[in-house]
């Protein structure tokens, strides 16, 4: 008998705590509730480290977190076998949270502040462990009040792989997965708490072969023709572009496989490129100089070239409707104070960056509002902003002044200052979610300006091309 009334007790509790949590304050309190679970969470996708499209585990148990909660899974999306869409609730509005899992190659890092390698080939020095998290999170905490409202509409959860170079919500993006989407929410690890307009550069990447003879490079060196020599041929000349480009433009390069012996005329070379602007219009021909530099370094050391488009990416399309709604919401949920063993690692990590002490203001405070920003990195999020109205915004994840890509960031990471700063993004989502779902006319504004700046007659071309999803570029 007491064992039924206990049972009876705890289920009348259980039903009561549903049916009480309607408010959107309920729905951050439960959120924070679950703190550790989604830290443990977070805590096994740093620790499998996977690099783009080949995040299986950090994959599996996100849709392992979301499927036990409810929502509908559609897997392997887009032909990429890591990439998914999780479903919760039908019609309109439809409500999109993106959420990334991959991790960086060459930036193995313990969770300490010192550089001191994990023993791994890669490690998430952006983040995207917390990324991935802090969205199912918010996907979960608007379904659970969608449920308790009984209110119409859809929340989507979409597993993005490979955003560091892969381009998989390039490729999302061009099967249509977002056409029926009213509005996309995303956020990024950082190292401030900041939800003003973003900007983000377009950008083409492609890997450039050469094909040349082998000889030996002494004893019959007339009978070679050396596929490096073309590579570096082809580097010089776009070095001497770079005078002949605007200013905002970047070309990055590496070396992927130079030639194996020094005594061996290599008949084999590849070179790794990237070509980034704020205007998707400038990059292509930018790109179109460089195929035509690979063509006459090919031409000049009589090599055969070939090249493959690794990755092409969107400019970010701002929604200022949005932007002004997710800065609103951040600004109510704010950042975070340290522990003093959050201090003692923080001060560490700052002093590594030549800093004097931790400048904690950054992960207490939100950066003031600003409308206008300068485009520094790329995201295939561009894409998505140019299909459907788009937003996000960063939380102080990583030390103050930090930079992304660096071995603090992986460390921070792994750490509690990085779950306090992923459980901010998480509030911040839900919160701008659910108040997406109780506004109609908000949604209507945001989709009028978003076709004011796509411009009348848009239509979606990828960068990319109709190239299947290059699954590869990481191995």
């Amino acid at each position: 008998m007491k064992i039924k009334l206990f049972f009876l007790i705890g289920s009348f509790l259980i039903c009561n705590l549903i049916t009480a949590q309607k408010s959107k304050q309920d729905m951050l309190a439960a959120i924070d509730s679950k703190s550790e679970a989604y830290e443990a969470i977070a805590q096994e996708i740093w620790n499998y480290a996977e690099m783009g499209y080949q995040e299986t585990k950090s994959s599996n148990l996100l849709q392992k977190t979301l499927q036990e909660e409810g929502f509908q899974i559609k897997t392997g999306v887009a032909e990429i076998p890591t990439a998914f869409i999780a479903e919760y609730g039908s019609g309109y509005p439809v409500i999109a949270i993106l959420g990334e899992f991959d991790a960086l190659p060459g930036l193995s890092q313990q969770a300490v502040p010192e550089k001191k390698s994990a023993g791994k080939v890669a490690g998430h020095a952006c983040g995207h462990h917390l990324f991935g998290t802090a969205s199912s999170a918010a996907a979960i905490a608007v379904k659970d009040w969608m449920k308790a409202n009984k209110q119409s509409g859809t929340i989507r959860f979409y597993g993005c792989p490979a955003e560091e170079g892969g381009g998989a919500k390039v490729y999302m993006s061009r099967e249509g997965l977002f056409d029926d989407v009213d509005i996309a929410l995303h956020w990024h690890p950082s190292s401030q708490n900041a939800a003003s307009a973003a900007a983000a550069l377009a950008n083409i990447s492609a890997k450039f072969r050469f094909h040349g003879v082998s000889a030996h490079a002494a004893g019959a060196p007339e009978m070679g023709r050396s596929s490096l020599d073309a590579v570096e041929a082809m580097n010089v000349m776009v070095n001497m572009m770079r005078e002949h480009i605007p200013q905002e433009a970047r070309i990055h390069y590496v070396i992927t496989d130079g030639g194996k012996a020094p005594n061996v005329v290599p008949d084999f070379a590849e070179v790794y490129y990237y070509a980034r602007h704020n205007r998707r219009d400038v990059v292509r021909g930018i790109f179109e100089r460089i195929v035509k530099a690979g063509e006459g370094a090919a031409l000049g050391t009589e090599t055969t070239m070939e090249y493959e488009i690794v990755n092409g990416v969107h400019e970010l399309l701002p929604n200022l409707t949005l932007q002004k709604l997710v800065h609103s919401n951040l600004t109510k949920i704010g950042g975070f104070t340290y522990t003093d063993e959050e201090k003692a690692f923080g001060n560490k990590i700052a002093l590594s960056l030549g800093q004097k002490e931790l400048n904690e203001s950054r992960s207490i405070d939100v950066q003031p509002y600003k409308e206008t920003a300068r485009a520094y990195g790329s995201t295939d999020v561009g894409d998505v902003s140019f299909v459907v109205p788009t937003v996000g915004f960063g939380t102080a994840t990583w030390v103050p002044g930090t930079p992304a890509h660096s071995w603090q960031a992986v460390a921070a990471g792994g750490t509690s200052i990085g779950t306090k700063g992923m459980m901010v993004a998480a509030k911040t989502l839900t919160a701008t979610a659910i108040d997406l779902f109780n506004n109609e006319d908000l949604i209507k504004k945001a989709k009028i300006e978003f076709e004011e700046k796509r411009g009348k007659g848009f239509v979606y071309k990828p960068l990319l091309g109709d190239r299947p999803p290059a699954l590869d570029y990481r191995k």
